[in-house]
């Protein structure tokens, strides 16, 4: 029964109201503080993979459900005395292993999925802290509806100031803390912020005893769905459809998060964002006043979900900051839409806790779906798309009773129609030759798009029509025009394919040339793309031609192994690449022979650079290239002045350094002249972007050298330009590295 009389005067109530509220705003924005703080302590030692953040969600996801699990069953069995000392208890126990770090030493396994090694290394460095965070939130909420405040009946709205530190936790790191603090300060500031929950905590548990045993025990308030009162809770087809719900935009959330960091370094900034819509949305809908309508909100999802998926049938990108903007109004909407009726369909507080079990099981659904099952089963982000099929399908059930149309033959009809029609359409425009662009988009997939825009009062046949295009768009390569083979790791997804043309063969890794190989047998041992003899790279050797510096000659990132091509009779090429599915690539007579043919002696060394050139010997290599890159994202810990100092060590005594630092959205030729000055070197730089032909691409290189004289001919190349610091940013080292500093935002 609901409580109607006053339990306590209304000073206390007030403390009581902002105490929850705080300590639920502290807890959650540590939770989401510490998420993207652990996953760049883990970047580098798994080659600055987009997947490390997908594989720490899931982590966070699962660990998120057995918080919610914990609460469930403590709050539903155990006296509230009980649980305010257990709880106390609980949450005392992280202060015996603050602050973290990463374990030195410990190195992901080589030829296997590094997937369950970092599931390992989480569990040991942060699951006890994670596990008590997640526990806060579904037992505040709990307690504070038996405390016997007026706004006990429906302490949901708790739930939105819980996101909102979520959301602010989240935030704050890439903009605030990331910038200003090293890795060792940024958790000794979480210890510090730790220790003062604690506090918080043992206020709450102090309140809980302190509250009157009728107030404790009045958990069985009427909620939004009054009905709902049965002790066995709702029923299973109910539980199922939470569970829907939660599913979709969880792993929407994360696809979104990978679609953004395909050609983009994987960084905080990226993951928090679409983290931060996603919390959001649920800030918006559990608030007190909802601020937007479910309804012109679910009205809106078909306009972005075909917006969203048009670069995936397309096979192109938006420009970044398009691409970002619709990416991010997609999952607003979406996210927003399956949330709302998530809270439309939440039940009483006696199953608040059972709720939140489920919301949490969904968004463990997601995240196993998005970073182990769709790697295993799919060669290309599929669960992108297959995300918004099911939101898609979900808007069935977001209509009132009154609306939702019935299911005829024409849903499958047209669908299949606006598919046929693109099929066509695509194959007539080759037949006659013209070539993909603006214009054949627009003629090939422009009327199915808008036939399929027609259907969105249809929810099903809206989704069969996505269904239906996104079928057309896999038989349509778009840039991968002549395409042999796509498969994809952990660390990334390639294609290799016969350029337009049919003069060359192509590698690609998202859609971003790392490798390029005549057709021509009398051509095949010329190394192209960026790594030409006339270009930057071809220059350094040129000039360094007789040498002892060609003697040995070592190379982080293998591609399809052009660099091979520089190999001369009596020099040795070693070859550092992580992903051993790229080596296979490199090796396979049917797609690449560089290696087979220009250095078939060449070692080929698997694992993380940085880890590896470790156990090589000493003043080795005459020449060290780094020319590692995942996508377009080069990791970046292989540029701090740590790895610096680890090159030097590999390096004889007038070696060389030489960095391809090629890139659209980063511009860190000051980051390595920063390191450079601080490691007393001497650089240069070329910008080559002049003479490009068939068969070759603009490029950016750096070479480094103890002293100008190492440098050769170098120094007196007109083409070569010195490379300058930039006085007013940090060195960048292993601890610390701020990526907003050097973005080309435009």
């Amino acid at each position: 029964m609901a409580i109607t009389q006053s339990v306590a005067p209304s000073e206390p109530r007030t403390l009581s109201l902002a105490v929850f509220s705080l300590t639920l705003f502290v807890s959650a924005a540590l939770l989401f503080w510490l998420e993207p703080m652990f996953a760049k302590m883990a970047l580098p030692v798994l080659g600055g993979t987009t997947a490390v953040w997908t594989t720490c969600m899931l982590f966070y996801q699962a660990t998120l459900l057995a918080g919610y699990a914990y609460a469930n069953t403590v709050t539903r069995r155990i006296h509230p005395k009980w649980q305010a000392i257990l709880c106390a208890g609980l949450a005392l126990a992280p202060l015996l292993i603050l602050p973290f770090s990463f374990p030195a030493g410990r190195v992901p396994p080589v030829e296997r999925n590094p997937i369950p090694w970092l599931l390992m290394i989480l569990t040991f460095v942060v699951g006890l802290p994670f596990f008590v965070l997640s526990t806060v939130g579904p037992t505040l909420q709990k307690w504070f509806a038996g405390i016997g405040h007026p706004l006990s009946d429906d302490p949901y709205f708790l739930y939105a100031a819980s996101n909102f530190g979520s959301m602010l936790g989240l935030l704050s790191y890439p903009i605030l803390i990331e910038p200003r603090f090293r890795l060792a300060e940024q958790t000794r500031l979480w210890a510090y912020g730790y220790g003062a929950l604690v506090v918080l905590m043992i206020a709450c548990a102090a309140m809980l005893w302190r509250a009157p045993l009728r107030a404790r025990n009045s958990g069985e308030s009427a909620g939004p769905e009054s009905e709902d009162v049965a002790s066995s809770g709702p029923p299973l087809g109910e539980r199922l459809r939470w569970l829907a719900l939660a599913f979709v935009p969880s792993s929407l959330m994360l696809g979104v998060t990978t679609v953004l960091t395909t050609e983009i370094p994987p960084i905080p900034m990226f993951w928090v964002l679409p983290l931060a819509i996603y919390l959001l949305s649920f800030i918006l809908v559990f608030a007190k006043k909802p601020p937007l309508s479910h309804s012109h909100i679910t009205e809106r999802m078909p306009l972005l979900i075909l917006a969203g998926i048009i670069p995936f049938i397309l096979k192109t990108d938006w420009p970044l900051f398009l691409e970002v903007i619709i990416n991010l109004m997609t999952l607003f909407v979406v996210a927003v839409a399956c949330h709302g009726e998530l809270a439309k369909r939440r039940p009483t507080t006696s199953h608040l806790t059972r709720f939140y079990l489920w919301i949490a099981l969904g968004g463990v659904l997601g995240g196993l779906f998005n970073a182990v099952i769709a790697p295993l089963i799919f060669s290309t982000v599929m669960e992108f798309p297959l995300a918004l099929i099911f939101a898609a399908l979900l808007r069935q059930m977001m209509l009132p009773a009154a609306k939702r149309p019935r299911f005829n033959w024409l849903d499958v009809a047209l669908p299949v129609a606006a598919g046929a029609l693109a099929i066509i359409v695509v194959r007539l425009l080759f037949r006659f030759g013209v070539a993909p662009g603006v214009l054949f988009h627009l003629i090939a997939f422009g009327p199915p798009l808008l036939l399929c825009l027609s259907f969105s009062k249809r929810p099903i046949r809206f989704a069969l029509g996505f269904v239906a295009l996104l079928i057309a768009g896999s038989i349509y390569t778009g840039v991968y025009r002549d395409l042999l083979h796509t498969e994809r790791s952990f660390y990334g997804i390639y294609r290799i394919a016969n350029d337009e043309t049919g003069q060359f063969r192509l590698l690609f890794d998202g859609q971003t040339i790392h490798g390029m190989q005549s057709l021509d047998p009398s051509k095949s041992r010329e190394p192209l793309s960026y790594y030409t003899h006339s270009g930057p790279v071809g220059q350094v050797f040129a000039a360094m031609a007789g040498s002892e510096n060609l003697r040995e000659v070592g190379v982080v990132g293998l591609g399809a192994g052009a660099m091979a091509c520089y190999a001369a009779p009596g020099e040795e090429f070693t070859f550092y690449e992580i992903d051993p599915l790229v080596e296979r690539i490199a090796r396979d007579d049917h797609y690449f022979t560089f290696l087979r043919d220009c250095a078939p002696g060449a070692r080929v060394v698997l694992g993380d650079a940085r880890i590896s050139l470790k156990n090589a010997a000493d003043r080795r290599y005459g020449i060290l290239v780094l020319d590692a890159f995942g996508a377009d994202a080069i990791p970046i810990h292989l540029l701090t002045r740590e790895a610096i100092q680890l090159y030097l060590s590999k390096l004889g005594e007038h070696g060389l350094l030489v960095f391809h630092i090629s890139n659209r959205y980063l511009d860190l030729g000051k980051i390595l002249g920063n390191v450079a000055g601080n490691a007393g070197l001497v650089a240069l730089v070329e910008q080559d972007s002049e003479n490009i032909a068939a068969g070759k691409l603009p490029s950016r290189w750096i070479v480094m050298g103890r002293s100008r004289d190492d440098l050769g001919g170098l120094g007196s190349d007109g083409r070569w330009a010195a490379l300058s610091s930039d006085p007013t940013s940090r060195v960048w080292s292993d601890d610390y590295s701020s990526i907003l500093t050097v973005f080309k935002w435009d």
